[in-house]
């Protein structure tokens, strides 16, 4: 189980945008793409088969998941997260600091 979803609102802890806050878009391996961070310009070409116009077009890049903590509403800021599990094997997260379940 990962200890971040998609969706999940997270803080970025380091980097260009240390200090951040954006939902996680995309997961890939070990490499998370979260809303608003990391924003890169690329040069593009038109592909009209695609309807993708030219020009140079901002998007999101991947950052790494061990430079973004979830975000713990309760506390205002990013927090360590445990996977405790019930006695029927299911599992969910909790915040390590309070031990409360993660709204996801």
């Amino acid at each position: 189980m990962n200890r971040i979803k998609k969706g999940d609102r997270v803080v970025v802890i380091a980097g260009k945008d240390k200090g951040k806050q954006g939902d996680v878009l995309s997961l890939d391996g070990d490499r998370v793409v979260v809303s608003n961070i990391n924003i890169i310009k690329r040069h593009t070409k038109p592909n009209p088969q695609a309807g993708q116009p030219g020009g140079v077009i901002e998007r999101e890049a991947s950052i790494h998941i061990s430079n973004v903590m979830l975000y713990n509403p309760a506390s205002g800021k990013g927090e360590r997260i445990a996977i405790k599990k019930l006695e029927d094997g299911r599992k969910f997260r909790v915040f390590r600091s309070s031990g409360e379940a993660v709204d996801a």
